[in-house]
């Protein structure tokens, strides 16, 4: 591993990066090296040789050591590195899995990264398995459209509209400030206008241009932050809902 040292001359820069930002430091190093199997434990070995022959400071290398094995972990941990098969990966050598041959460039690991922050466990039940699996997929239009889909009919049905209702129209009926059965006529005035608005935007904005075109939508993060208010939006439907039921 010497490559590192090349890579990353300074042991106070490579001790001041997260697990995670050396990892991706040290993944694209071994892609470039092409050596199907890789011994962590050799790369260690090889690493502070090169480390006691470079500038590297003598009392930092014990350090730098366990930052590059916190870095092979959670290469490991992540499914990024898996064992080689038999004897090989008994003996401790493992390879790169089909998923770290497949980030082309440091950005296609940091989306990776990303796309990790959105936990299924956090999602609404009606969008935690099609949509979770759309966006893990990388299919972020498909996944947003989903989710704003699922908005759209949990609406349609919490209020008691027929299917000839849709889109923005219906989510207004749905929500409107003195007429809509969804709507929580205790609430003040100025709320009830914010909630249908937020809904109305929410459909008009995300849900219906992916009903009608191809839409880009460049970054995981971009795509969270729209599952992530579909998600709101699934829990304000299910207690309007419950409430509609509950009243006499």
């Amino acid at each position: 591993m010497r490559e590192l040292l090349t890579e990353i001359p300074d042991a106070e820069v490579l001790l001041a990066l997260e697990p995670e930002e050396l990892a991706a430091k040290i993944l694209f190093l071994l892609r470039r090296r092409q050596e199907r199997l890789i011994h962590f434990g050799n790369l260690r070995m090889e690493l502070e040789v090169g480390a006691r022959e470079s500038a590297y400071p003598r009392n930092r290398l014990v350090d730098v050591d366990l930052a590059v094995a916190e870095a092979f972990a959670w290469l490991e941990a992540q499914g990024l590195v898996v064992p080689a098969e038999g004897m090989n990966g008994t003996n401790g050598f493992r390879h790169l899995s089909r998923r770290a041959q497949r980030f082309e460039n440091p950005q296609a690991f940091v989306d990776y990264q990303t796309a990790r922050l959105l936990p299924k466990a956090l999602l609404h039940p009606a969008i935690a398995n099609d949509v979770w699996l759309s966006f893990m997929r990388g299919t972020y239009p498909a996944a947003v459209f989903q989710a704003m889909r699922a908005v759209e009919i949990a609406v349609r049905e919490a209020a008691g509209l027929p299917q000839s209702e849709i889109g923005v129209r219906m989510v207004r009926k749905a929500f409107h400030i003195t007429t809509g059965p969804l709507t929580d006529m205790d609430a003040d005035e100025g709320e009830r206008e914010a909630l249908c608005a937020l809904f109305a935007g929410a459909i008009g904005s995300y849900k219906n241009p992916h009903s009608h075109r191809n839409v880009a939508i460049d970054t995981p993060r971009e795509a969270i932050e729209m599952i992530m208010l579909a998600s709101h939006l699934l829990g304000i439907v299910d207690a309007r809902a419950a409430a509609r039921q509950a009243a006499p």
